[in-house]
């Protein structure tokens, strides 16, 4: 990867966060961030600009998540915010459609641009992943998804199927069904997070965490951290 290339993905990366925090705080009164009320209100004004133009929003917040996956952005954060704006059903559709097509994305850029250095770089450290890949592609990178990609870095992740070359078809579709149920959980979470803000008065911590809406999906993720740590001891 030449120098030019980094900085120039670097200042992409920084230039996209800069403007989605500008976004964020042009719209937030920073000296009111400890009064409930002011969340409600800025729940209620959030409802109604979705729904008068949700179409246009979902579009908006698609093209925001692919680049940002394409500029090795963290995935959990999308997942929050998504399934706050647009509820858990159509939160996760969204993102995870629109995180798979980043990450594969990224990954037809690395496999293109950057092949031989990214075998330098990871060849080594993934090498007893790599000939049980090749047995069955799909197979054991869904695996490799839903388990969370074993405790790797997202941006990581989306780039070690450059190590054995792996079909684009196979890439897209393994890690869009793998990563259906973590990304449900995580909307799920913000979903929760934005009914509790409409239906309470006061804000509570014990209250929010017993809410419905809040530890079901909390248990929910336990559960799947349990199972990927059965999956991982057996797979890999």
């Amino acid at each position: 990867m030449s120098k030019n290339f980094k900085l120039f993905l670097g200042f992409s990366y920084l230039l996209l966060l800069a403007v989605f925090l500008y976004f964020i705080f042009s719209n937030i009164q920073i000296n009111r961030l400890n009064d409930f009320t002011y969340f409600k209100e800025l729940q209620l004004s959030l409802s109604s600009f979705l729904s008068s133009n949700l179409l246009i929003n979902i579009i908006y917040f698609s093209v925001f998540s692919i680049v940002w996956v394409i500029l090795l952005g963290f995935g959990s954060p999308i997942l929050i915010i998504s399934g706050i704006l647009f509820g858990k059903w159509i939160g996760t559709i969204i993102s995870v459609l629109s995180i798979s097509v980043g990450a594969l994305i990224l990954y037809l850029i690395a496999n293109f641009f950057f092949k031989d250095v990214v075998k330098k770089i990871l060849e080594q450290k993934f090498k007893k992943y790599i000939e049980l890949f090749q047995k069955n592609e799909f197979y054991y990178f869904f695996i490799y998804r839903f388990v969370g990609g074993l405790g790797v870095p997202f941006f990581m992740q989306n780039v070690i199927p450059v190590l054995f070359n792996m079909k684009k078809i196979n890439y897209f579709f393994s890690s869009f069904f793998g990563f259906i149920p973590a990304f449900f959980v995580f909307n799920t979470i913000g979903a929760g997070l934005n009914t509790y803000i409409k239906k309470t008065e006061e804000f509570s911590l014990l209250k929010l965490i017993l809410t419905p809406e809040i530890y079901f999906p909390i248990l929910m993720f336990i559960v799947l951290i349990v199972l990927s740590l059965i999956i991982k001891k057996k797979y890999f």
